[in-house]
């Protein structure tokens, strides 16, 4: 019962950090254009990639696309975290390390709505 709960906790604090993110990117803040267009997104990539973000958070709160969403959210993450090394900024990607392991812990408590 309290593994449910600390889950629970952890799937909310995945989909509103997930949101938040997604928002960012949709709306173009000035700190997600200068990190993504460094790497080539332009405007409409971002606005993409911050749609397929928003996505993924509300079907991790659905027991029946919950693996899809993380496995969507973990995936824009590694996508990050790559591209940061490809920039030579480890620093950048350790940062972005816990998000990616959050999903993969999430994955593995599974949904505690799940039957």
């Amino acid at each position: 019962m309290i593994l449910k709960i600390i889950n629970s906790v952890l799937i909310l604090f995945a989909v509103f950090m997930g949101f938040k993110q997604g928002i960012a990117m949709i709306s173009g803040k000035p700190e997600m254009t200068e990190m993504f267009g460094k790497w080539g997104f332009d405007k409409t990539g971002l606005m993409i990639n911050g749609a397929v973000i928003i996505l993924a958070s509300v079907m991790i709160l659905f027991p029946k696309t919950f693996v899809w969403g993380n496995f969507l959210m973990a995936a824009g993450i590694l996508m990050i975290i790559c591209l940061q090394l490809l920039n030579k900024d480890l620093k950048g990607a350790m940062i972005e390390l816990p998000f990616l392991c959050l999903n993969l812990l999430i994955i593995y408590l599974q949904h505690p709505l799940k039957s």
